[in-house]
C-alpha cells in the first residue's frame, strides 16, 4: 500500500509541477495508477467513465448556472443593487459598508459563483464607498469576505460539484446551505457594526445623515431591487416551491437573466459572443476537473486507498472535533496552492470516508467543504477574490490579505461552530425534504 500511495502523490504532484491543468493531472494520475497496479483495461474503461460521469443528470445544472452568471456579469445589476440597498443600510452602524454584505448575499442567491459575486457587487460598491470617504480597509475587506457567500448561499456551483462526486442530492445541499449562508452574512454584518461603533471615523461624517432619510424615499428605493427579486423567484422560488428540479430552476434562471439583460439594453452580438465563449471555457475546465476527480476516486477506491487512510487515522484515535480542526488546517494549507474546485477534486475520495467513519453526515460535510473552499478564495497566493478586487482597486495582494484576515478568522470560527452544532446545517433539509 505504501508504494501505491507514494505513486499517487508522485504522479499527481509530478504532473502539476510540469504545469499540467489540474483536471489533466487528475486523469493522468488515475490512468497511471490503473496501469501500474491493476489489470483493468484502461483503454475500454476510460470512454465508459467519460460517458457515465459527464451525462450525470445533476450535472446539467452546472453549465446553466454558469451561463446565468455570464449574463448577469454584463448587466447593470450592481448599480440597481446599490441604489436599492443604500437607503436601508444607512440605518445601521457602518452605513453603506453593509451594502457589500447584503449585496453579495442577494447576488449569491442567483449566481452560484464567488468570483462573479465579488466582481458584480464590487464593481459598483467599492467605487462608491471609496469616493464617499469610507475606510478602504473595511470596504475592501468586507467585499472580499462577503464575496465568498457566492458559494455558500444556494444555488452554488461548488455544491453541484460536491453532490455529483459524493453522490448526494443537489436539492438537499442547496437547502442545507441556506441557514449557514444567512448566519455567516449576519456575522459579517455584526463585525462591521462593532468595528464602526468602536471607531466612528471609519464612516464619513456626512454619511451619518443617512439614518434620517424619509421613509417614503427608502420605500421607493425598493423598486430598484425588482430585477434581483425576479431572478431569485425564478431560481429559488421554483425549486423550493416544488415546481422545478435544480436543473430546471437553473434553466429558468438563464431565461430570467436573459430577460433582465435584454430589459437593461445590455445585449448585442458582441456581448452574446462573449457570454457563449465565457460559458464554454468555464464549463470545459470544470468538466475536465470533475471527470478527472471521478476517475481518480474510482481507481483509488478499487486500490483500497481511502480505506487504508481511514484505518490509519482511526488508529490515531482522533476525536471527531480534532479531525475537523485537522481538516480545517489541511484545507487552509491547500488553499494557498489550489483553488476551490481542485481542492474538492483532489481530496474528496480520501477525506469523505474519514468523516463518515467519524459519524458526520455527508450533507453536513458538503456544507463544511463549501465553507473551507470559501476560505481558499481569500487565502493568498491563489485567491480568486483577491484577483477580482486587485483588478478593481489596483491594491497589492499583501494589502488585501491584511484587511481580509479578520473575515478569514470569522469563517474559521464559523466552521468550528457548524461542527459543534451540526443541526444548523441539517435542520432545514430534514424539515422540508424529510
Amino acid at each position: 500500500m505504501g508504494a501505491i500511495v507514494a505513486s499517487l502523490f508522485g504522479l499527481l504532484f509530478g504532473t502539476l509541477a510540469i504545469g499540467a491543468w489540474i483536471g489533466i493531472a487528475l486523469l493522468a494520475t488515475a490512468i497511471g495508477l490503473a496501469m501500474m497496479f491493476t489489470g483493468l483495461p484502461v483503454d475500454r474503461l476510460f470512454p465508459q467513465y467519460l460517458f457515465n460521469i459527464l451525462t450525470t443528470p445533476d450535472l446539467v445544472a452546472l453549465p446553466l448556472f454558469i451561463l446565468m452568471g455570464e449574463f448577469l456579469f454584463r448587466t447593470r445589476l450592481s448599480e440597481t443593487l446599490f441604489s436599492g440597498l443604500a437607503p436601508w443600510a444607512g440605518l445601521l452602524p457602518g452605513r453603506l459598508l453593509h451594502v457589500n454584505v447584503v449585496g453579495c448575499s442577494i447576488f449569491a442567491a442567483i449566481s452560484g459563483s464567488s468570483a462573479a459575486t465579488t466582481q458584480v457587487v464590487g464593481r459598483m460598491t467599492l467605487k462608491e464607498l471609496l469616493a464617499r470617504g469610507y475606510s478602504p480597509d473595511l470596504a475592501i475587506g468586507s467585499l472580499a469576505g462577503a464575496g465568498t457567500l457566492g458559494f455558500l448561499i444556494p444555488p452554488s456551483t461548488v455544491m453541484i460539484m460536491y453532490g455529483v462526486l459524493a453522490n448526494e442530492s443537489i436539492l438537499r445541499l442547496f437547502t442545507a446551505g441556506f441557514i449557514p449562508g444567512v448566519l455567516l452574512a449576519l456575522v459579517f454584518a455584526a463585525y462591521i457594526m462593532i468595528r464602526a461603533s468602536a471607531k466612528p471615523d471609519l464612516v464619513p461624517e456626512n454619511e451619518r445623515a443617512l439614518r434620517h432619510m424619509p421613509f417614503r424615499q427608502r420605500l421607493a428605493a425598493l423598486r430598484d431591487l425588482g430585477p434581483v427579486m425576479f431572478l431569485i423567484l425564478c431560481v429559488l422560488g421554483s425549486m423550493y416551491g416544488g415546481l422545478a428540479t435544480p436543473s430546471e430552476a437553473a434553466a429558468l434562471g438563464v431565461v430570467g437573466a436573459f430577460l433582465v439583460s435584454l430589459s437593461q439594453g445590455a445585449l448585442n452580438l458582441r456581448v452574446l459572443r462573449d457570454i457563449i465563449l465565457g460559458t464554454v471555457q468555464t464549463c470545459s475546465v470544470m468538466g475536465i476537473i470533475i471527470l478527472g476527480a471521478s476517475v481518480l476516486g474510482n481507481i483509488t477506491s478499487t486500490l483500497g486507498i481511502p480505506a487504508a487512510v481511514a484505518n490509519v487515522v482511526t488508529d490515531w484515535n482522533l476525536s471527531p472535533m480534532l479531525l475537523i480542526v485537522a481538516l480545517i488546517v489541511l484545507y487552509l494549507v491547500l488553499g494557498t496552492a489550489l483553488e476551490g474546485f481542485s481542492m474538492i477534486a483532489t481530496t474528496l475520495p480520501v477525506v469523505l470516508p474519514l468523516v463518515e467513519a467519524a459519524g458526520f453526515d455527508k450533507i453536513w460535510f458538503g456544507i463544511f467543504m463549501v465553507l473551507v473552499v470559501e476560505m481558499a478564495q481569500i487565502t493568498p497566493p491563489v485567491a480568486f477574490n483577491f484577483a477580482v478586487i486587485q483588478n478593481i482597486t489596483a491594491r497589492s495582494t499583501a494589502y488585501i490579505a491584511r484587511v481580509t484576515f479578520p473575515f478569514l478568522l470569522i469563517m474559521i470560527g464559523f466552521a468550528i461552530m457548524l461542527a459543534l452544532f451540526p443541526g444548523i446545517v441539517t435542520f432545514l433539509p430534514d424539515l422540508l425534504l424529510g
